[in-house]
């Protein structure tokens, strides 16, 4: 989706998405000089705003969860390729 289709689903302002995509809590793919973002950012999005709102999470804590978020989901790539391969032989 695109940019303004980004905004006005996930209800956020200009200048907080601006933010996020700057601290790199948000990294959408670019084409054409254009940003196009995904389900998955979103669902990020989403995940930002509970921790802010809900949790009252701080910026400095957001950066700590998203990371922990992201090496969550890279060991889980990680294993199923090792499932796979395991699978394989």
């Amino acid at each position: 989706m695109t940019k303004q289709e980004f905004l006005s689903s996930s209800g956020l302002q200009v200048q907080v998405l601006e933010l996020w995509l700057e601290q790199r809590w948000l990294i959408p793919e670019e084409a054409e000089a254009e940003m196009l973002f995904s389900e998955a950012d979103m669902a990020r999005a989403h995940l930002i705003l509970q921790l802010k709102d809900d949790l009252g999470a701080n910026d400095e804590g957001i950066d700590v969860i998203l990371h922990l978020v992201d090496q969550v989901h890279g060991l889980r790539r990680v294993l199923s390729e090792l499932r796979e391969e395991i699978k394989r032989r």
